[in-house]
Parts: structure tokens; sequence; C-alpha cells
């Protein structure tokens, strides 16, 4: 029997171990070097503040403007603080839905690459992107899904004729099946043709 790589297929598998938390993408090195604290000690300033009963914006607004952390670090630690107390699970967005997303860097022009992964959405999800936006800044392709829920296609110039290509699967309504879902969409990126659009 084949395994089923669409996403009907994921949500009858149902839920899995969910996606990291914002202290597994970015070190705590990193966030030393730029913001001049580790993570813990930003989250004992932020619970000293009052920062448990803040909303998202409050949080990365207290650290930009009290704290002078720059905004996108801010934003960072301020994910970070809310999956650490329990606010935010990983995945979840500021409006409570879910998101995950997978990236891959291939041997392609932006143009060739992104219309080579459309086809594979397509083909994986039975759904032609609303948009092929091939001339903006941040080229992407938006397929809508049921429920509300979208997959957003995106290829970025990384030079030298490569490009990191992208998938976005956003608006879900719970986080279970995370993992299910990042491992189906990387499955999507892997099957790209590289020699296709190389």
């Amino acid at each position: 029997m084949g395994t089923d790589t669409g996403v009907a297929g994921m949500a009858k598998r149902g839920s899995g171990r969910a996606v990291g938390g914002s202290a597994e993408a970015v070190g705590d090195d990193a966030v030393v070097s730029a913001t001049g604290k580790k993570r813990e000690e930003w989250f004992a300033l932020l619970d000293a503040a009052g920062g448990t009963g803040w909303k998202h914006q409050a949080i990365a607004h207290w650290l930009v403007t009290e704290q002078g952390v720059d905004p996108w670090w801010a934003q960072g630690v301020t994910v970070g603080y809310e999956q650490a107390r329990g606010i935010r699970l990983p995945g979840q967005r500021q409006d409570g839905t879910f998101e995950v997303s997978v990236t891959r860097t291939i041997a392609a022009e932006v143009g060739p690459a992104l219309r080579a992964l459309a086809e594979v959405v397509t083909a994986r999800t039975g759904v032609e992107p609303l948009a092929l936006n091939l001339g903006a800044k941040h080229p992407t392709a938006r397929f809508p899904l049921a429920g509300g829920e979208f997959v957003l296609a995106s290829a970025t110039s990384r030079g030298a004729g490569k490009t990191a290509i992208g998938l976005v699967r956003g608006r879900m309504a719970s986080g279970d099946g995370l993992a299910e879902s990042k491992t189906m969409l990387r499955g999507w990126l892997d099957s790209v043709p590289v020699e296709a659009v190389g």
C-alpha cells in the first residue's frame, strides 16, 4: 500500500511530535551576541516586569523601547519567552493558528525554481496557485486549501546560480500533526526536479 503524501493524507495520519521551539532554531550564543543577554536572563527580566500577562506586541515593544533590543531580535526573544512560559506553542502564530516551514537551496535561477516548485505543489494538492508572482522582490505562489489553510511557495536568489526554495503551510487550526506536515513539505521540496531547472 502506497504512502499518501498529499494534504489529505497528512490529515489522516494524526498527530506526532510538535515542531521544535524557538530556542532550537537560534543558539544562545547568537542571542547573547545580538542582545547582550542569554534567553533566560531576558525571561527573568520579563517575568519581573509582568511579561506573562502581556500580549505579544507589548512584550516585543518593551524589549525594543525599554531594553534597546533590535526589533528583529526582540521578536525572537518574545516568541521564545511565550513558548517557555506556555503562552504560545511551537509552530503557533500570534493569531492562534499554526504553521510549519521548510527550505532547501538548489542550483537554479529564481523563476525556473519557483515554477518547478509550484508544479510539485499543484501535483500534490490538486490546487493551482492563486498567482505566480515571479516579478516580485520575493517571488511566491500561494495555494488555497480547505478550511482557510494555505501553502506558500517561495524562491529567493542566493547568488551564483543558486536559489533557496521554501514552503510554508499556514493557518492550521491545530498543532496536531505539525511534524508530519513538515516531513511532507520537505518531501515536496526534495521532489523538485533540479536537473530540469538547473
